[in-house]
């Protein structure tokens, strides 16, 4: 019966010698995990991301968050000028541009 609960051992007797090693690597161990599954990729997601909104140019073919897909007129320093259809812009926050489609991609729908 000693798997379920732990023998207690009378003072000066045998001890355990308080909280060992294995008990403060167990919570470090966690932590490492923590970041090499959750904390390093999504930054790296965002590198890429960020990356990606800095090489943005004229003449791009992008998809914004919304889903919309055009193709750049304009860019300012905080917002840019897509072209939806022949007679319809639309100004939008450069930050909500999701990702840059390969050349021609627009002509193929």
């Amino acid at each position: 019966m000693d798997f379920f609960i732990s023998p207690a051992f009378a003072e000066g007797g045998l001890t355990s010698g308080g909280p060992g090693m294995l008990d403060f690597l167990f919570p470090v161990a966690l932590l490492v995990l923590f970041y090499f599954m959750l904390v390093r990729p999504q930054s790296k997601r965002a590198k890429e991301h960020r990356q990606m909104q800095s090489g943005l140019a004229k003449g791009d073919e992008v998809v914004t968050d919304g889903g919309l897909m055009g193709k750049i007129i304009e860019i300012g320093e905080h917002a840019i000028l897509v072209q939806l259809a022949d007679n319809l812009e639309v100004k939008i926050r450069r930050e909500a541009i999701s990702s840059v489609l390969p050349k021609g991609t627009l002509k193929k729908l």
